[in-house]
């Protein structure tokens, strides 16, 4: 009896000990991920006197976060941002209906701003029609995020940044 009891101590304590060490295994890359997750819920903004809702949801049993972006008026537009190897992936389905695909560099630091830049597009009609290339996500805490997207048509290039703040819930 004392020895069953013995064992199966040792065996919790070795779950235990191994849950917590897969845990504290995250990579870089992860722990962005991570971050970015932390975004989920509604968030509010405003470009050119349009007024802007964010709602992020994680989906695919955790290993997505799909950000909608949606305009007052105008289109939806949907990006999708999952982990891949030691950087991360955002596809966006643009409503000039084409979809970059923009990569960020390897992540050595998983707190830091994401800096995503094109690393391929499909849809696009040709290579002077308007597609997005490149994005830069700034936490600048719980409840503030920047986004800077960079685009380029024909031969001219820019750059349109915006600023959002989050929902909360029974506030109002």
């Amino acid at each position: 009896m004392k020895r069953t009891l013995l064992f199966r101590s040792v065996g919790m304590i070795i779950l235990v000990v191994a849950a917590a060490a897969l845990a504290a295994d995250k990579t870089k890359s992860e722990e962005a991920f991570d971050r970015l997750a932390s975004l989920k819920g509604e968030w509010k903004g405003e470009q050119e006197g349009v007024k802007i809702s964010l709602i992020y949801t994680l989906t695919a049993n955790g290993s997505a976060l799909m950000e909608e972006f949606r305009p007052e008026s105008g289109p939806v537009m949907v990006t999708m941002f999952t982990v891949d190897g030691d950087h991360l992936i955002a596809t966006h389905y643009c409503s000039a209906k084409n979809q970059p695909q923009l990569v960020t560099s390897a992540i050595t630091d998983g707190q830091k701003s994401l800096a995503f830049s094109l690393a391929r597009i499909t849809g696009l009609k040709s290579p002077d029609d308007w597609h997005n290339t490149g994005l830069t996500l700034i936490q600048e805490d719980s409840d503030h995020l920047t986004q800077e997207w960079t685009y380029q048509s024909k031969e001219k290039h820019g750059k349109t940044i915006f600023r959002f703040t989050r929902v909360r819930q029974g506030a109002g």
